[in-house]
């Protein structure tokens, strides 16, 4: 495939393209491997932009693989909420354990070893190990397959199994042996910013000359657009308790053995996180709900019981539209109900809730509730765990 590319060229024009106009972020600083992964597992499904607080917020508090190994859970989660893709974070922090046992404690070199983590691939592996280690791995992702398509101007879907493997040899081949951390890195941002998925920038390319897609008017075209999953639409009603102080009650994350269980599907939605009493609702709401509560509340919460439904929340996860539908419930006392705990509803930062969680939170918040000791109806200021709203 390389045949009538000046292969040293092409390299030299790159990696001298990437030395002058590379984006100043942090991980590009250091050659720590931990440092390294933490960020490629951050930018999995994550922009840069959103991903540069949560990364130097976490390192603050984790700054290295046995912090991040002896440290709860919880903790863990509640310092990537906002970040969506939970299992992320899972599994990072299962890896490090697992580096910490097996490894005492230091990075893995071999492919190997890396690719037996927890939530590592072969792209996370070959950057790691390439940019932290200088190893001689190509890194194919989706910004380094589609320069390679639009230089080859290659067809069809990129992300079938004999295409992929094409692409995989072909950054092979491509990679530059002397500098393969930074080969990888600048493949990596000619993507992210020059040849971009729409409206690519060929004029700032530094490797345009080459582009054979560009040649054949064919850059628009490639790669082909994959079909979209259909949309779920899913609808939920929530019950957001709360008494004369301003608190609430969330439920805890479902146990892995309750996972046949309805709820455990619903608390799924909330990335397995401390959420609101959530049910799925395919008809009405309100008399859904009631019914939901008659099982969950005792007796003497539902006389007179008077559901006030709150402004509608959109959410995305994946390919499932959420369309949650708040219902408050005043209450004198908040009822005990096992693994339930109570938290104030205007701060929600002490624990891992979801951003489905938070907007949930929000909407009741917005409507002026609930109300703090001493007044009615006072909007009392938020405070949720970190970060702009997602997943």
């Amino acid at each position: 495939m390389l045949t009538g590319l000046p292969l040293p060229q092409f390299r030299k024009r790159l990696l001298a393209w990437f030395a002058t106009q590379q984006r100043n972020l942090p991980w590009r600083l250091t050659k720590d491997p931990y440092c390294i992964w933490l960020s490629e597992i951050m930018l999995q499904q994550t922009r840069v932009a959103a991903a540069l607080p949560y990364y130097e917020k976490f390192l603050r508090r984790f700054p290295d693989v046995e912090t991040l190994a002896e440290a709860p859970e919880q903790e863990v989660l509640r310092h990537w909420a906002g970040l969506g893709y939970y299992s992320r974070a899972r599994n990072l922090q299962a890896a490090a354990r697992h580096v910490v046992a097996r490894h005492k404690s230091q990075f893995p070199e071999s492919t190997e070893d890396v690719l037996a983590l927890p939530g590592i691939g072969p792209y996370t592996a070959a950057a790691i190990l390439s940019i932290a280690f200088g190893k001689n791995l190509a890194a194919l992702d989706g910004n380094v397959s589609r320069v390679i398509a639009r230089l080859f101007a290659l067809r069809g879907d990129l992300r079938t199994g004999q295409q992929w493997t094409r692409l995989q040899q072909t950054a092979d081949a491509l990679l530059d042996e002397a500098s393969p951390g930074d080969w990888n890195q600048a493949m990596m941002e000619l993507g992210a910013v020059v040849c971009t998925p729409r409206s690519p920038q060929c004029l700032l390319c530094p490797v345009a000359e080459f582009c054979q897609a560009r040649k054949l008017g064919l850059v628009d075209a490639i790669p082909e657009k994959r079909a979209k999953r259909e949309p779920i639409a899913v609808t939920l009603a929530a019950l957001v308790l709360f008494d004369s102080y301003g608190r609430t009650l969330l439920l805890p994350p479902p146990k892995a053995a309750d996972k046949s269980n309805a709820q455990h599907n619903v608390a799924a939605l909330h990335s397995q996180m401390w959420h609101f009493p959530t049910i799925q609702s395919r008809r009405n709401a309100r008399r859904m709900l009631l019914g939901f509560a008659k099982t969950l509340l005792p007796s003497r919460y539902l006389v007179r019981c008077k559901l006030r439904q709150m402004p509608k929340v959109r959410h995305v996860v994946t390919h499932r539209q959420i369309t949650a539908i708040p219902f408050r419930l005043e209450v004198t006392r908040l009822p005990v109900l096992a693994g339930a705990k109570s938290f104030p509803l205007g701060d929600l930062s002490s624990i891992p809730i979801s951003n489905l969680t938070r907007k949930i939170a929000q909407s009741v918040l917005a409507d002026g509730y609930p109300p703090s000791q001493g007044s009615r109806r006072r909007t009392l200021s938020v405070r949720f765990s970190t970060g702009p709203l997602g997943h």
